[in-house]
């Protein structure tokens, strides 16, 4: 089993940055696809990126060139770091475990393990 838990998230005004991290306990994810996932209110949620165990990375187009997504297997960490956030960036941010490389190409169901979420508010 994979606990996951997110912080980092708050209110920051459009153009801002912010920076998610999500620590893992239980056991090392260092062979671990690893993701970020949102949901705003009333809709689905939805891919934001991932990174493979090997470091290869993966985003969808609305926050490819201003989120990017790390990891530290020595710490048991990723991140999220967000750059020139929009007001539709608004949404509770997850993070998520998957067992296998393909996680990387972004499908809800490849991720086995998910945090609680953390709240990312920005205003116009």
């Amino acid at each position: 089993q994979v606990q996951l838990v997110e912080s980092g998230g708050g209110l920051v005004q459009a153009g801002g940055s912010l920076r998610l991290s999500c620590a893992a306990s239980g056991r090392s994810i260092s062979t671990y696809s690893m993701g970020w996932f949102r949901q705003a209110p009333g809709k689905e949620r939805e891919f934001v990126a991932a990174i493979s165990w090997t470091g290869r990375t993966n985003s969808a187009d609305s926050v490819k060139g201003r989120f990017t997504i790390s990891r530290d297997n020595a710490k048991n960490m990723v991140f999220l770091q967000m750059n020139s956030l929009k007001p539709e960036d608004t949404a509770v941010y997850y993070c998520a475990a998957g067992p296998k490389s393909r996680a990387v190409a972004g499908s809800f169901s490849d991720f086995d393990y998910w945090g609680q979420g953390t709240q990312v508010t920005v205003s116009s």
